[in-house]
């Protein structure tokens, strides 16, 4: 008998490598019956790499909150579509990713995140957040390629 499960969360920032990983998240969720928490970090762990956009911006007259909620609504759209098959719960914190995460994995049955985000380093295998959330999250942790 498999034991029921209540929630998947997975890590998204808008590089390619946690959108697969949203993905991944969502199909297994769907397999499981049960609820997906997707989580975008307000500041992100390290700066971004040339040529990618960061989570928040730093402009006086855009509010960073509501900018990376909306960069999160589309980064959901953008895979799961306007009507995921999924119930998805959007979640924005203001705190490193690798802490966001790690602080969600509390309630989650499963954490899925990317190999590398914004912040990775060209040939590393798994980025800074990914190696940290594997070693200190509270529930299995799933890295997707």
């Amino acid at each position: 008998m498999v034991a029921k499960w209540s929630r998947v969360v997975v890590g998204v920032d808008g590089s390619d490598g946690s959108l697969k990983a949203l993905q991944w998240a969502a199909e297994i969720a769907k397999e499981r019956h049960t609820e997906l928490t997707v989580v975008m970090a307000l500041r992100p762990s390290l700066p971004p790499l040339p040529g990618v956009s960061p989570s928040y911006s730093t402009h006086d007259d855009v509010d960073p909150q509501l900018q990376a909620e909306q960069r999160l609504l589309e980064s959901i759209h953008k895979v799961l579509g306007e009507e995921p098959r999924v119930l998805v719960h959007p979640e924005v914190r203001n705190e490193s990713a690798a802490k966001a995460l790690i602080e969600a994995s509390k309630s989650a049955d499963l954490l899925v995140v990317g190999r590398r985000g914004v912040g990775g380093f060209a040939g590393m295998l798994l980025g800074s957040v990914s190696q940290h959330v594997a070693a200190h999250a509270h529930c299995s942790v799933v890295v997707v390629r």
